[in-house]
């Protein structure tokens, strides 16, 4: 399971920008309207040119045949299964969903040209489209990465903030949970901190172990140049708390234009307001070193750069073959990040808390400070599709 980067600055939705103030709560007639409805293929959707580079099968063919792999290895499991044994949508079950990614990794293999994908998949393949914020299928796109941090496997004065693990008597913990502040400090020490003992790694810096924390993983790098990868191991019983729309809501930053560097500048410039505005937040994250895995998706199956996303898991089919249809930042020839209009086929194999409703979908960018970058600043508006054979 991972804690999407877009609940840090969202406001309820993703990252803050005009596009994202928080949406109205759905009435009851549009609660009622099914979160995927079956159309015909509009005119050039499904033309995935990234497929091909200059006419030769790219490196991202590979990844997207491994991704298709890793559904298939989830659709086998008892949680499959489970997962689909009431989902509400007529039609979609867990052997049409296995079925139509056999036959399109077949297509992908197979095909020439991205032509002849696009052509194959129309021929054989029902299209469903996701029915939006508001029902007219406008979904909101944002990104999730995996960071690289400098960290300590000790506390230092250098490396004073520490992410922690589950303690081992955290399942007879009395609810209401102890919050953030209490486990914590209004510092992020853990100074008498209920936790003592139960530390992991210790981070440089305060802000970026909070991003950990809704990131749901992480590679720590040591002094030594020793590399660690951690991951999620579990969270307390308290919803999440925006920073973003906190600093939004006393005047401190305006909402319009503000995105995760934005709010990282702000932070390194006033270190004091972390202690004022991370305790509001009073969800808190436990983490497990993953022993060098990949970062992994709420399906328990690695996820992927660009081919894996993520949606609310109780209306969106677990692990089918999507489409999206929107912009995602890359760098150009200048090194400077420019939205580029994509049509792309992923996995669903994700979540996360403010991942809700048929609107909202989280690309994974990868890991590192370039995939970092790239999901600081997404945000677009596009369309949300899956493919099933006829």
């Amino acid at each position: 399971m991972k804690l999407t980067l877009s609940l840090l600055v969202g406001l309820g939705i993703s990252f803050i920008t005009p596009a994202l103030a928080q949406s109205p709560a759905p009435s009851e007639s549009q609660q009622q309207v099914p979160s995927l409805r079956a159309v015909s293929f509009p005119q050039g959707l499904g033309l995935d040119q990234q497929l091909w580079s200059r006419g030769e099968k790219s490196g991202d063919w590979l990844t997207l045949l491994r991704s298709i792999d890793n559904s298939l290895r989830y659709l086998d499991t008892p949680k499959a299964a489970q997962d689909y044994a009431n989902y509400p949508i007529a039609g979609i079950n867990r052997d049409r969903v296995r079925r139509s990614l056999v036959r399109f990794r077949q297509l992908v293999r197979t095909s020439p040209t991205p032509e002849a994908l696009q052509a194959s998949v129309q021929r054989e393949f029902s299209l469903y489209k996701a029915a939006g914020r508001t029902n007219q299928g406008d979904v909101h796109f944002t990104g999730y990465f995996e960071p690289i941090y400098d960290a300590s496997p000790v506390r230092t004065a250098e490396f004073p903030y520490p992410l922690y693990r589950q303690p081992s008597n955290f399942s007879s913990w009395k609810k209401p949970h102890p919050t953030r502040l209490e486990l914590e400090g209004k510092d992020g020490m853990g100074k008498n901190s209920p936790l003592a003992g139960s530390e992991l790694v210790w981070l440089r810096d305060r802000f970026e172990g909070f991003l950990v924390h809704i990131q749901g993983s992480a590679k720590m790098r040591f002094p030594d140049g020793k590399m660690i990868s951690i991951g999620y191991a579990g969270k307390t019983d308290y919803p999440y708390t925006s920073v973003g729309s906190e600093l939004v809501k006393d005047n401190v930053l305006p909402l319009e234009g503000l995105t995760l560097p934005i709010l990282i500048d702000y932070f390194k410039a006033n270190p004091e307001a972390l202690d004022t505005y991370l305790p509001r937040n009073q969800s808190f994250v436990f983490f497990r070193e993953t022993n060098g895995a990949p970062p992994t998706g709420s399906l328990g199956v690695p996820v992927l750069a660009e081919r894996s996303i993520a949606t609310d898991k109780s209306i969106m089919p677990p692990g089918a073959l999507a489409l999206i249809h929107t912009e995602i930042p890359y760098t150009s020839s200048t090194g400077e990040l420019e939205n580029q209009l994509v049509s792309r086929y992923v996995l669903d194999q994700d979540t996360g808390s403010a991942i809700r409703g048929a609107g909202r979908v989280d690309v994974f960018m990868g890991t590192g400070v370039e995939a970092g970058d790239r999901a600081g600043i997404m945000s677009s508006q596009g369309e949300l599709y899956y493919l099933l054979l006829k």
